[in-house]
Formats: C-alpha cells, sequence, structure tokens
C-alpha cells in the first residue's frame, strides 16, 4: 500500500491501512492515523496531525509553514480530522503562537487550489469552493458552505449553516443560517434550499425568519437583540445567533 517511489522520514508514524502514492513526501513529526490514502504527490510537512479516513488528492500540501513574517519557527501543529477529502493542490498551513495549531474538522470538502491559512479553524461538515482562500485565525464554523474564489480576511468568522456566492469578498463576520453575496458582500437572507436539506423544520425556519427580520431591520443592536430574547425567545437557533453576535462584536457582522 506504500509506493517505493514516496518517501517517508522514518520518524514518522502511520497508521494501518493506508495507501500512499508515488512521489509522496512525509516529513519527520508527522502523525497520520488508519485508512487515509494520499495519492501521488502529496506533501505532508512537519507538525502535521492527521485522522482516519481521509482522502488526499495529488498536490496537497498539508503543514506548510505560516505565510506570516512573525513566525519564528516555534512548534506547532496543523491538524485534521476524519473522513474529509482534500482535493488537488489545497494548501493548509500549520499555526502559529497565536493560536498554536491550524485545525480542520472532520467530513469536510476542501475542493482544488483552496488555501487554509496560519491558525484557521474549519468545523465539521463544511464544503469550501474551489480557489477559495481563508486568511489567517478565520473561523468556520460547521456546516458552512463557501462556493468557488471566496476571500475570506483574517480573523473573520462564518457562522455554521451559512451560503457564500462564488467571488465574494468577506472583511466582516457573518451570522449563521445566512445567505451572504454580490458585490459588495451582503445579507441575501436565509439559507433556505440548506437549511430544508440539513432537516430545519419549517416552523424553526419560521422563527429564524423573524428573528432576522429584527436582526436585520432599523436601530440600534442592544436593542435588537432584546427584542429577539422577548418576542422569540431563547430557543438553540436564537442563541447561537445572539452568542454569535455578542462573540464577535468587534468585528461585526454583514448586513
Amino acid at each position: 500500500m506504500i509506493s517505493p517511489l514516496a518517501y517517508i522520514h522514518p520518524e514518522a508514524i502511520i497508521g494501518e491501512n493506508c495507501e500512499i502514492g508515488p512521489f509522496c513526501y512525509i516529513d519527520k513529526n508527522v502523525v497520520i492515523g488508519d485508512n487515509n490514502t494520499l495519492m501521488n504527490s502529496v506533501t505532508v510537512l512537519y507538525g502535521a496531525r492527521i485522522g482516519n479516513g481521509n482522502i488526499f488528492f495529488p498536490g496537497a500540501v498539508i503543514s506548510a509553514i505560516p505565510q506570516d513574517l512573525k513566525f519564528v519557527g516555534e512548534e506547532t501543529t496543523a491538524e485534521i480530522g476524519d473522513n474529509n477529502k482534500i482535493r488537488e493542490n489545497v494548501t493548509v498551513n500549520r499555526g502559529t503562537k497565536a493560536k498554536g495549531k491550524t485545525v480542520v474538522g472532520s467530513n469536510n470538502l476542501l475542493m482544488e487550489g483552496m488555501h487554509v491559512a496560519h491558525d484557521v479553524i474549519v468545523g465539521n461538515g463544511c464544503i469550501i469552493g474551489n480557489g477559495s482562500k481563508l486568511a489567517g485565525e478565520v473561523v468556520i464554523d460547521d456546516n458552512a458552505i463557501l462556493s468557488a474564489h471566496v476571500l475570506v480576511h483574517q480573523f473573520c468568522r462564518i457562522g455554521g449553516y451559512t451560503m457564500v456566492g462564488g467571488g465574494s469578498k468577506i472583511n466582516q463576520n457573518i451570522l449563521p443560517y445566512t445567505m451572504t453575496a454580490r458585490e459588495p458582500a451582503s445579507y441575501c437572507g436565509l439559507n433556505l434550499v440548506g437549511l430544508r436539506r440539513r432537516g430545519f423544520t419549517p416552523e424553526t425556519i419560521a422563527l429564524l425568519h423573524r428573528a432576522f427580520n429584527i436582526i436585520m431591520g432599523e436601530g440600534l443592536l442592544a436593542d435588537k437583540v432584546a427584542r429577539v430574547k422577548e418576542e422569540i425567545g431563547m430557543t438553540p437557533e436564537t442563541e447561537y445567533i445572539l452568542d454569535f453576535i455578542k462573540d464577535t462584536e468587534k468585528r461585526g457582522f454583514i448586513r
């Protein structure tokens, strides 16, 4: 299952039932779990921590040093969970002293040529389209979808169950459950198709409509948050939205 044309450092730890194709390079201080497939010409560098059942397509580069001039060689990692599909020429840089690690969760699809910069956290069940770029310390919550060639500014957070249109330039946070598109990027309503596909009930979707009609309406944000609490109440969905707003209030969110 390991090609004689692959290079694996003697100190690298490789799990069971892994397939490693020709011209792969696996550095020292690398841990790869079970049942992973590395097609030809995959590069896994110092500090990579890879779970189980992942597929890496040709040209992927995992755990290269950050493209950050403040990086001075500190011990950091790039962590990949389980059952991800990492397509051709995807790059995932390892962390800096800011967080110490870059994390890609489980069950994600990272499409061709997209980039995950230092200290980024990608949750679970996300789809990130061809050529999209995540700058340093971006956070992508679970089940978010970014179309092709989306550019996300450093420190931004994208909420769960969102849909971001192709070619969007994101320089503020994106609230959960929403769609964002146009130029400049703006709020385009609920991600109705995505929510229905994920099993959200009509009652919950109606509740989210009411919440976002308030949040995206006129008035002070603090007053609108109070209205959501009073008029709709605290469900798991409204609690997530309001906690998201509170945790990211310095950056602001796209409207």
